[in-house]
């Protein structure tokens, strides 16, 4: 028992260890390059390039790339948990489809030039529709069919991606390019009311999910088996799929659709640190977010001064790190 404790504190000072570094390199990284001795004097100067840099481009992203990064991959572990299914991930119950199409609808209708809140606005509640859908549409004589929600979200997902794609074809060229350049994901936010409704809901989330840490753990079991320990499993996954669906949307409507980090990340933790919740939501939370600000890194400052989509970084490097650890793995992934 105390081994495993004494594990889990070095997993999380590394994790944190990785989190300074990758926060280090992204802040000092760019098109203008700022040194460590330059940071004093850049905060001493607020009328310096390098003040302007740090404060309204650079810090705004890591803090947006924590936020999201954390948020997705909690989810990602949770809904993994609730479902016992390794395939789960946050964009699997349409949330991103339904942002997508409310992002559209808001491009196509001019609504989006009426507030800098219209897009997040409109993606938000493409999100809450969805997720409403979802949930209404899977309950069956009462309970909560989990193998339904699975599949209706799937096929909204796929009717929301239809949908959009006809108002792409009937619209403008500049909104076709504008709904593709908000699809692929953008870290490119500098209004700091949407940062910190993105950093107050991922660390609300993380606090609000450790509420059911017990819930968690048994659920691995199964629901019956959850049952018999006493824990109210309807209820539990009503709550645990709100928490996590309302998560991803803030998520989406603020950044965009960020693949990958919500599937990734969590087995990646559970390869390195087992499935107990205790360890795993917070494990997931940082990892996700030491990713992002990587990934973000990357796009930015690979073929600098331009930007690549973050969407396509974390495709890209998610997919290949997965495959190859998984690849040398002896050992299997397992929810229980």
């Amino acid at each position: 028992m105390r081994n495993r404790y004494w594990k889990w504190i070095l997993f999380l000072a590394v994790l944190l260890v990785l989190f300074v570094v990758a926060v280090v390199v992204s802040l000092f990284s760019g098109e203008i390059k700022i040194s460590l001795v330059q940071l004093e004097e850049a905060f001493c100067d607020k009328q310096s390039i390098a003040y302007t840099v740090l404060t309204k481009i650079r810090l705004p992203r890591i803090i947006l790339s924590v936020s999201v990064g954390g948020a997705l991959s909690l989810s990602g572990a949770i809904l993994q948990g609730i479902y016992r299914n390794p395939l789960v991930e946050p964009y699997t119950l349409g949330i991103s489809g339904g942002a997508a199409l409310g992002i559209a609808i808001a491009i196509v209708s001019g609504l989006n030039a009426v507030t800098f809140l219209s897009l997040p606005l409109f993606g938000f509640a493409g999100a809450l529709i969805t997720l409403f859908f979802v949930y209404f549409l899977s309950i069956r004589r009462g309970g909560l069919s989990i193998n339904s929600m699975l599949l209706i979200g799937v096929m909204i997902s796929f009717v929301s991606s239809s949908a959009m794609m006809f108002l792409m074809s009937v619209t403008t060229t500049e909104n076709v390019h504008s709904i593709v350049f908000w699809v692929m994901g953008s870290l490119d936010e500098t209004n700091y009311l949407l940062i910190r409704i993105a950093l107050y809901s991922s660390l609300g989330g993380l606090f609000l999910s450790y509420l059911f840490v017990q819930p968690l753990n048994a659920l691995r079991l199964g629901n019956d088996k959850a049952k018999h320990l006493g824990i109210n499993t309807d209820l539990t996954i009503r709550i645990l799929f709100f928490l996590s669906s309302l998560l991803t949307g803030i998520a989406v409507a603020v950044a965009g659709v960020i693949g990958f980090v919500g599937l990734v990340i969590p087995h990646l933790v559970r390869l390195v640190i087992g499935n107990d919740y205790r360890i795993l939501l917070l494990g997931s939370f940082l990892g996700g977010a030491v990713f992002l600000v990587c990934c973000d890194t990357i796009a930015r400052t690979i073929i600098s001064p331009n930007e690549l989509p973050i969407g396509v970084i974390t495709g890209i490097v998610g997919g290949l790190v997965f495959i190859i650890v998984l690849s040398r793995s002896k050992s299997r992934i397992k929810l229980n």
